[in-house]
Order: structure tokens, then sequence, then C-alpha cells
């Protein structure tokens, strides 16, 4: 196998991710010698998280700051 090849994670219940491999080992190299599963799973997800972030800003799906004040000012009224 090279490098290339990606690496396919169900993350939970309609999620996939899919990363290269040298990706996850990179991602892998920078924690302890002594990690708890959850902990990389944890850090697959949130980078999936970012990733997916960063992919709405770039194609323009932002929500401005004044929009996010109306909407959950609606949340405090009585």
């Amino acid at each position: 196998m090279g490098e290339n090849h990606c690496v396919i994670i169900n993350l939970r219940k309609g999620v996939v991710m899919t990363i290269a491999k040298q990706e996850v080992f990179e991602l892998i190299k920078d924690l302890p010698d002594e990690v708890d599963i959850d902990e990389i799973i944890y850090r697959l997800y949130l980078r999936q998280k970012l990733e997916s972030a960063e992919k709405d800003v770039h194609e323009g799906r932002l929500v401005s700051h004044e929009e996010v004040v109306k909407e959950t000012s609606k949340w405090f009224t009585k």
C-alpha cells in the first residue's frame, strides 16, 4: 500500500470521514506514547469538524454575528 490510500472511519451514524493514511500517521505521531483510543477518535472527529467548518467558510455558508444575536434573542424573550 502506498501513501495515497485512504482510511474510512464511520464516526457515528450518517457521518463518514475519508482521510489519507499519511494524515492519520501525522495525527497519531503528535500524541503521547500512551493514549486512549477515545482520544484518537476524538482527535479524528475534531479534525473532521474543523475541515467541514473551513469548507463552509470557503463556500460562503456563514451566519453573521447580527443574525445569531437576532435568532438567539428570541430564546430569552417572555
